[in-house]
């Protein structure tokens, strides 16, 4: 069977996140996404093990359900030089074993859902590898909170400790990543950190799974590509639209080289602000092959249905206008999931031809996308040609979209353009 699934999000107990992060919205919402599995996040917070125990019913070992909904036990935690770590537990037991073997080394592990430890990286993967929990750095590329913000390798985070897997963020595909040659051993997990239970953040990035059933030990398997259980298919944002996918100024968001940011001493010439290294920039400095692994699953680029509504019908992501479309797909197709991903685009069209011709453009990679970076978040932009095009002639519309990458210019003309 197939799972979709999204191991990687935050409770009401985490700093800045929504008060409306509990079990029950959680389950509902994931329903409406098309989720099949949603990691806990925050278990090693009591008051949140406790939430779980008292809304969901154990179904296994490692795996909780309510309304259709299974959990699986996940946490991020923050390590001494605040790198964050994404760990998913096998039970409920080995949940609280971990929590008092970390106690001596956190001061807020009682309190804060995603826990400060005193820990290196190595420390907290030897402890996890120990207790048979699973362990990969969290958004492994984002400017802030990131392995490849601190380290230059796995090897110089990790030392000689196990890890299972990778999580790209939303800055990063597969693709990317691959151009470290040390990662085609790992599983890619893209997952959401969702810090809202709305659909729109939910889910807006997944996994597929191959497995037998929605359980811990599936899904381990599958990380460790066991038993020909394995993930299919990683889907998420394109990582232009990532807040950080580009060199920018963290203040006015103008976007620079990494040789012009290295020039400026990483000080923003237009506003003062701080230049934030771009994912993309990062990623080049280390990459080390061209070559990619043969058995990773393809990467499939999506946004939120909410967020591609928005922008053919021109309304805010939020408002009522692009709620009533939504609605109309959920209730001829059942979830997100489905219309972005499975749903021919012909039927599509029966609710909202405009929206479909969008969908059809994100699948098949027609959307033109101004970059994010500093802070902001990219933007998409439906071609001329596709707006005007009808459904079954979708196929055979050329669109000539712009270069990802500008012209470089030099400081001077930076300077004089911008």
């Amino acid at each position: 069977m197939q799972v979709d699934a999204d191991l990687h999000i935050h409770s009401r107990y985490s700093k800045a996140v929504s008060k409306a992060m509990t079990i029950p919205n959680l389950a509902e919402n994931a329903r409406f996404k098309g989720l099949d599995l949603v990691g806990t996040g925050d278990i090693l917070n009591p008051k949140w093990e406790e939430e779980l125990l008292r809304y969901a019913e154990k179904v296994d070992e490692g795996a909780y359900e309510r309304n259709g909904t299974r959990f699986l036990l996940t946490t991020e935690v923050e390590d001494s030089r605040r790198v964050h770590h994404v760990l998913i537990f096998p039970d409920i037991e080995t949940v609280r074993e971990m929590r008092e073997r970390l106690r001596p080394y956190s001061s807020d592990i009682e309190t804060e859902g995603r826990p400060h430890l005193s820990l290196s990286a190595g420390e907290i993967a030897d402890l996890a590898n120990e207790l048979d929990v699973l362990i990969g750095p969290a958004h492994a590329f984002t400017p802030w909170t990131s392995l490849y913000k601190e380290y230059d390798s796995l090897k110089e985070a990790y030392g000689n400790a196990k890890i299972h897997f990778l999580e790209l963020g939303l800055s990063a595909d597969s693709e990317m990543a691959d151009k470290i040659k040390a990662h085609h051993r790992l599983t890619y997990l893209s997952n959401s950190d969702a810090h809202s239970p709305m659909p729109h953040r939910l889910g807006r990035e997944f996994n597929r799974f191959e497995v037998k059933e929605a359980t811990f030990e599936e899904i381990r398997k599958a990380i460790l590509k066991r038993g020909g259980r394995r993930i299919v298919l990683n889907a998420g944002l394109d990582p232009r639209l990532g807040k950080y996918h580009l060199t920018a100024c963290s203040r006015c968001h103008t976007k620079y080289s990494l040789e012009e940011a290295k020039a400026f001493h990483w000080k923003c010439p237009k506003c003062g602000g701080r230049i934030k290294k771009g994912v993309r920039d990062r990623i080049l400095e280390l990459a080390d092959t061209d070559e990619r692994p043969k058995d990773r699953p393809p990467y499939i680029h999506l946004a939120p249905l909410a967020e591609i509504i928005a922008m053919v019908i021109g309304k805010g992501v939020e408002t009522k206008a692009v709620r009533i479309v939504w609605e109309r797909f959920l209730r001829e197709f059942g979830s997100e999931i489905r219309v972005l991903v499975d749903v021919p685009v012909e039927a599509l069209a029966g609710v909202h031809e405009d929206v479909a011709k969008a969908i059809w453009a994100y699948r098949n990679e027609k959307l033109i996308v101004i970059p994010g970076g500093g802070g902001k978040y990219g933007e998409i932009r439906l071609p001329e040609e596709i707006r005007k095009a009808e459904i079954e002639e979708l196929e055979s519309v050329e669109v000539e979209l712009p270069e990802e990458k500008p012209k470089q210019r030099s400081i001077t003309e930076f300077l004089g353009v911008r």
